[in-house]
């Protein structure tokens, strides 16, 4: 089964969220990559862009296929994990502490409550498999 960390709530495009004070750091959940198989580039957007919740913010491209990332909340983009560029396969060896992708500014940190708890999330996952 995919690890899916207790501290983090998830979207249903299987990206991930952080909360610290104002800012939420986002990535693909652990299933995410899995599904994807190898990783092989992480396509990510600049410091400062900004987007709203489910608006897709890059990509990410394994040996099977391109997909979409999407942001789970509004905000703008505060940081970018740039080390992905040179070691994408970060993502796959540790997606939820070394392959982060963007932190944000949160622009309305109720976006939040909307997403799933870990236990939801698993829910998920057992329902669409």
């Amino acid at each position: 089964m995919a690890n899916i960390p207790e501290n983090l709530r998830y979207s249903k495009d299987h990206e991930w969220v952080s909360v610290d004070g104002e800012t939420a750091t986002i990535g693909i959940t652990d299933y995410a990559q899995h599904q994807l198989g190898d990783v092989v580039y992480v396509e990510l957007p600049k410091a400062g862009e900004t987007f709203t919740e489910h608006e897709a913010f890059g990509s990410v491209e394994s040996v099977k296929a391109v997909s979409e990332i999407f942001t789970p909340i509004s905000g703008e983009v505060t940081e970018v994990n740039d080390g992905l560029n040179d070691t994408p396969e970060v993502v796959n060896a540790d997606p939820y502490e070394g392959g982060w992708m963007v932190r944000l500014k949160m622009s309305n940190a109720g976006e939040v409550d909307a997403l799933l708890s870990a236990a939801e999330y698993e829910e998920y996952l057992n329902a669409t498999a």
